[in-house]
C-alpha cells in the first residue's frame, strides 16, 4: 500500500530508487536471508490502542514479565556481563545534553565532543594503542570492521579466525564478511587456547580472543603476533577493556587492531543493549586511512590557551563519501563512550588492577569449587581464565532448570553438556558457595 509520508511507498517513487541502482526488485535486497527466516505473512497486529495510557499498562505489563538479573543470582555472561555500575554513570549519562544529543557539530554540541575525546584518550592509555574510534555498534561490529580495515590494508581476502569464539559473534562475522572474504578456522587445544596453525600469503588478518569463549586467556598472543608479521598479515585481537588493569594489552604482545566491546565498563544488561564496540591502533597513517567510523582528537583555536574538540579526518569516513564509503558506519553507540569515560575516570589505573584481580580470583575460586562437586568436569582448568569458565555434565538443560527452580541462573548452555559460568565482581564467596551446594543437589548434572 501506499503511505503518505515514505516515498518508496509509492511505486513510481520505487521503481525509480530500483532502477537508480540496478536491481530488478526489493525481493533481491533479501536474497541472502534464508527462507526460514522470513515471514510469508502480514504482521498479526492488534487493534491499535486508543489512549497513552493504555499503551503505558500495556508496556508496564510487559516489562513486568522480564527478571532482572540484580533481583536473582545471575551466573549468566556470553557477551553481556553482571559487573557493578557506579551510580555517576547512570547519572552523566542521563543527563539530557547527552541523552539526547545525536548527530551535531562541535559548535552547536558544547561538551559531547570532549567528553567522547576524554574517552578516546583514556581508552588509548589503557590499551595502550594511540587512535581509538567513537563506538561502533557492539563488539561484534568491532570485530567485523577490524579485520574489514585489515583486508583493505593488506590487500588480501583471507582472515583466520580462532575457533574458541561464540557462534553468535561467527554468524556476525560470517554475514559481515561475506561475499569477498573468505573465513578459515584456527584449531584450539584441549587447554582452549589457539593450536599451531600456519598463514600464507592470502591471509589478510589473524584474529585471536582473550579472554575467548571459554574465558581463557591466550597465552600465545606474542608467538602468533610473530607468525602473522612473518607472512605480511596483521593480528587482530578482541579484549575486554576491564580485564587490562591486571592482564598485558594486546598491543604490548605485537597486535596490530585491538577491538571488542565496552559493556562491562558501566554499561547494565539490558534487553540486549548497552554494548558499544571500540577499535584501536597505532599511529599508523595508512591503517589510520581504513577507519569508517569517526576520530576525535583535541586542537588550539584561535583564542591563546583555549582548545577545541573535533573530527579527525572526516573525509574519510561514510557519513562524508556516503556511497563512496569504504564501508557504511550508521548510528554510533556515542552514549556509551560517554558512559565508558565516566566508569574509567572513576576507577583509575589502581581501580581498574583492583577490580581486575577480584575478577581473577574469584573465577578461579569458583573453578576450584564447581570442579569439586561430583559429575561436574571444569574444561580447560590449567589455563589462566578471567571471569568465564566452561563446565561440563551430563545434561546442560536439566542442570540450568533444576537451578532456575530455585532462582538462580546457572550460566548459560554452550551444547547438550557444556555450560559457560561467569563470575565477576558482583558475585561473593557466598554467591560461589550458594551455585555449588545447588548444582550438587541437583537431580541431574
Amino acid at each position: 500500500m501506499t503511505h503518505p509520508y515514505i516515498p518508496n511507498a509509492e511505486p513510481r517513487v520505487r521503481a525509480e530508487m530500483l532502477a537508480a541502482i540496478g536491481a530488478a526488485s526489493v525481493e533481491e535486497f533479501y536474497a541472502d536471508i534464508p527462507a526460514a527466516l522470513r515471514l510469508d505473512r502480514p504482521l498479526d497486529l492488534p487493534a491499535p490502542m486508543g489512549s497513552e495510557y493504555e499503551l503505558v499498562r500495556h508496556m508496564r505489563a510487559l516489562l513486568e514479565r522480564n527478571t532482572d538479573t540484580t533481583a536473582v543470582l545471575s551466573f549468566l555472561g556470553g557477551g553481556c556481563y553482571p559487573h557493578h555500575v557506579p551510580a555517576v554513570c547512570d547519572e552523566v549519562n542521563s543527563r539530557s545534553e547527552f541523552l539526547t544529543a545525536y548527530a551535531g557539530e562541535p559548535y552547536e554540541d558544547h561538551g559531547r565532543f570532549q567528553a567522547l575525546f576524554e574517552y578516546v584518550s583514556m581508552m588509548g592509555e589503557l590499551l595502550e594503542m594511540d587512535v581509538v574510534n567513537v563506538p561502533t555498534y557492539d563488539g561484534f561490529q568491532a570485530a567485523g570492521t577490524a579485520l574489514r580495515m585489515a583486508a583493505r590494508y593488506t590487500g588480501r581476502t583471507t582472515v583466520a579466525i580462532t575457533a574458541a569464539i561464540g557462534a553468535d559473534k561467527l554468524s556476525k562475522l560470517r554475514d559481515f564478511l561475506a561475499p569477498d572474504i573468505t573465513i578459515v578456522s584456527i584449531p584450539v587445544t584441549e587447554r582452549g587456547e589457539a593450536a599451531e596453525f600456519t598463514v600464507d600469503d592470502t591471509v589478510a588478518a589473524v584474529y585471536l580472543e582473550s579472554p575467548n569463549v571459554y574465558g581463557v586467556v591466550e597465552p600465545r598472543v606474542g608467538e602468533i603476533a610473530e607468525l602473522a608479521h612473518a607472512a605480511g598479515a596483521l593480528l587482530v585481537v578482541s579484549a575486554d577493556p576491564i580485564s587490562l588493569g591486571v592482564l598485558a594489552p594486546p598491543a604490548t604482545l605485537g597486535a596490530d587492531i585491538v577491538c571488542g566491546d565496552i559493556q562491562s565498563l558501566g554499561m547494565h544488561q539490558s534487553h540486549g543493549g548497552g554494548q558499544g564496540g571500540y577499535i584501536a591502533t597505532h599511529d599508523d597513517e595508512r591503517l589510520i586511512a581504513e577507519y569508517p567510523s569517526r576520530l576525535f582528537g583535541i586542537a588550539p583555536t584561535a583564542v591563546p590557551g583555549e582548545y577545541g574538540f573535533g573530527d579527525v579526518s572526516y573525509g574519510r569516513t561514510s557519513f562524508a563519501l556516503r556511497e563512496e564509503g569504504k564501508e557504511w558506519v550508521g548510528t554510533a553507540a556515542a552514549l556509551w563512550g560517554i558512559t565508558a569515560g565516566v566508569y574509567l575516570a572513576l576507577m583509575g589505573p589502581q581501580g581498574m588492577r583492583e577490580i581486575g584481580e577480584t575478577v581473577l580470583a574469584r573465577t578461579r575460586y569458583a573453578m576450584d569449587t564447581l570442579a569439586a562437586v561430583p559429575g561436574v568436569r571444569v574444561l580447560h582448568a590449567d589455563a589462566v581464565h578471567f571471569r568465564e569458565f566452561a563446565i561440563e555434565v551430563a545434561d546442560a538443560d536439566a542442570l540450568l532448570d533444576a537451578l532456575r527452580a530455585r532462582g538462580i541462573y546457572g550460566g548459560i548452555r554452550l551444547d547438550a553438556t557444556t555450560v559457560l559460568v561467569c563470575v565477576t565482581e558482583r558475585h561473593t564467596k557466598q554467591d560461589i558457595d550458594t551455585l555449588a551446594r545447588a548444582v550438587q543437589e541437583a537431580p541431574t548434572r
